[in-house]
C-alpha cells in the first residue's frame, strides 16, 4: 500500500509507532512530562490533517521531527527555562531551612522511561539515550537557546546527520555544524561548574543493585545511621516545587527527622525514571490507614555512594503518569513495579 492510498487506520498505526521517540525528543526540547505528551498530540493531529500534503520526499519519520520541532520551538517562544533546584539557588542549611514552593512551570518535571526510551537493540544507543534524559543533563539541555537545543538533540543523541538536520530546520549545513558548536561550548562550560550528574550502569551493576537495596531498607526503616552510610558527603537533596535544596548527610538526615519525620514508615515501589533508579513513595495515612502517595524519587549514584536524590511532590500529577495508585492497603505485600 503507497503512502497516498493508506487507509485511516494504516495511518494511525504508522503514527502511533513514533509515540515513543517523539515523546522522548519533545520531553528533552520542553523539560516538561505533559507539555511534552500534548506537543505529541498536537504533532500527530497536524500530521493526520496534512497527509495529503506529505509526498513522501522525506521519510515519515523526518517528517514528524519536522513538525514536531516546529511544535516545540512555538511553545518555548516565551523563552522559559525549567531548572532544578539545585540551578536557582544556593545550598539552604538546615537551621534555615523553608519550604517555599515555586510555579510548576519552573520546574524540570519526571518522566517515565517507558513513554520516552524506545525499545533499541543495540545497548551503546539505548545507553546514549537514557543518559540524555537524566537530570543534570535535561538541566544543560534548558540552558540552551531552543534551535541550539533541537540541533544537540538530533546530533547528539539521535545520530542524525548534519545535512538531514539542516534540511529539517530549513537551514545549511553550516548554520548546523556551527550551532552545535556553541551547544557543546555551552554543555562544557557548565560540565565544569556542575556536579556531572549520576554515573549509573546499564542495566544496574551488582553492587549498584545492592546499594539501592540498603537504601530502601534504610530509608523503610527510617535508620539515619544506615542511610549515612550510603551517601557521599556532598550528597543533594532536593523536593519540588520547593526551592528547598540540602546538601551533605548531617543537614539531609536532619531534615528527614524534623521537618520530614512524617515519611518514617514510608513504603518504596520501584520505578524506572529519567534513565536513573528511582521509587514511589507512599508515607503512613493517618485517616484512612494503609499509605498515601508522597513523592516521586529519582536517584542519582556515583563510586558507590548515593549523590543525589530528588523528591517530586506534587503525587496527583505523577502518580497517575507512572501507572501508579493514589492509595495502598497496610496488608498489600507485593507492588508491580511502575513506570
Amino acid at each position: 500500500m503507497t503512502d497516498g492510498t493508506a487507509t485511516t487506520t494504516d495511518l494511525d498505526v504508522r503514527l502511533e509507532k513514533h509515540r515513543t521517540e517523539l515523546t522522548g525528543y519533545c520531553y528533552r526540547m520542553l523539560g516538561s512530562s505533559f507539555e511534552a505528551e500534548d506537543a505529541v498530540q498536537d504533532t500527530m493531529v497536524r500530521a493526520w490533517r496534512s497527509y495529503e500534503k506529505f509526498e513522501g520526499r522525506s521519510s515519515l519519520r523526518s517528517w514528524l521531527y519536522r513538525i514536531a520541532t516546529n511544535v516545540c520551538l512555538d511553545m518555548l517562544t516565551a523563552g522559559n527555562k525549567r531548572a532544578r533546584p539545585v540551578d536557582l539557588s544556593e545550598s539552604t542549611p538546615l537551621a534555615q531551612a523553608a519550604l517555599s514552593p515555586r510555579p510548576d512551570h519552573t520546574w524540570l518535571e519526571p518522566m517515565p522511561d517507558a513513554r520516552i526510551l524506545p525499545t533499541v537493540e543495540d545497548p551503546a544507543e539505548a545507553a546514549v539515550a537514557k543518559e540524555s534524559v537524566r537530570l543534570a543533563f535535561m538541566a544543560a539541555l534548558q540552558q540552551l537557546p531552543p534551535k541550539q537545543r533541537a540541533v544537540l538533540i538530533l546530533r547528539e543523541v539521535l545520530a542524525w546527520r548534519a545535512s538531514e538536520v539542516a534540511e529539517l530546520l530549513d537551514t545549511s549545513v553550516a548554520s548546523v555544524n556551527s550551532a552545535l558548536q556553541r551547544a557543546r561550548a555551552t554543555l562544557a562550560e557548565r560540565e565544569k561548574d556542575k556536579a556531572a550528574g549520576a554515573a549509573v550502569s546499564d542495566p544496574l551493576d551488582e553492587e549498584q543493585q545492592k546499594l539501592l537495596d540498603r537504601y530502601v531498607a534504610a530509608f523503610e526503616g527510617y535508620d539515619m545511621t544506615a542511610l549515612t552510610a550510603l551517601l557521599h558527603e556532598d550528597a543533594v537533596m532536593s523536593m519540588p516545587p520547593f526551592d528547598l535544596w540540602l546538601t551533605g548527610h548531617e543537614d539531609i538526615t536532619g531534615f528527614m527527622t524534623t521537618l520530614g519525620a512524617p515519611c518514617e514508615g514510608s513504603r518504596l515501589v520501584p520505578v524506572q525514571v529519567n534513565g536513573l533508579p528511582g521509587f514511589a513513595q507512599y508515607k503512613p495515612d493517618p485517616e484512612e490507614g494503609g499509605f498515601t502517595p508522597w513523592a516521586v524519587q529519582i536517584l542519582e549514584i556515583s563510586d558507590g555512594r548515593l549523590t543525589g536524590f530528588h523528591f517530586f511532590l506534587d503525587t496527583k500529577r505523577w502518580f497517575p503518569l507512572f501507572g501508579l495508585p493514589l492509595h495502598l492497603e497496610a496488608e498489600t505485600d507485593q507492588i508491580e513495579e511502575g513506570g
